[in-house]
């Protein structure tokens, strides 16, 4: 299980390899995903609260890059946080999700990223429930729901 300790030690220390990697050009990105899905995953976007897709579904199922397909999170460990983007306690495989600092509009977060693509999919925080204690924000855009 990952924890918050191990979120800081990536975020600084370096990420594990992923299984692969997908390499594209922002054209080969542009041409294969929405605008709005461009944005957010290519260009580090946020989506509005309350408004993605993925937000209030609770199916069975696989939470895979909406960029590259690789599994991100389970349905299992799936909450409502009511912060109004998908939550999650824990990632698919350790080395699935990137972590880098981000200081950007004058706070200091935890940025989550696909570790296979790189395409932003939002932040981790320490705020979550047990057993993890963590919070995946993640943004509706950047995944795809495959059903079980």
């Amino acid at each position: 299980m990952i924890t918050w300790k191990d979120v800081i030690n990536f975020s600084v220390n370096g990420n594990p390899t992923p299984d692969k990697r997908v390499e594209k050009t922002e054209a080969e990105w542009q041409a294969q995903l929405t605008p709005e899905q461009f944005r957010i995953t290519r260009q580090k976007g946020t989506e509005r609260p309350h408004s993605g897709a993925l937000c209030t579904t609770h199916d069975a199922g696989k939470y895979n890059c909406v960029c590259c397909n690789t599994p991100l999170f389970d349905s299992t460990i799936k909450f409502s946080s009511g912060t109004g983007w998908p939550s999650f306690t824990q990632p698919i495989k350790e080395n699935a999700i990137k972590y880098e600092k981000d200081t950007a509009f004058g706070m200091v977060r935890v940025e989550v990223m696909c570790n296979t693509c790189d395409a932003h999919l939002g932040h981790v925080f320490p705020d979550g429930p047990e057993p993890s204690g963590l919070r995946y924000c993640i943004n509706s855009e950047s995944m795809q729901l495959e059903k079980e």
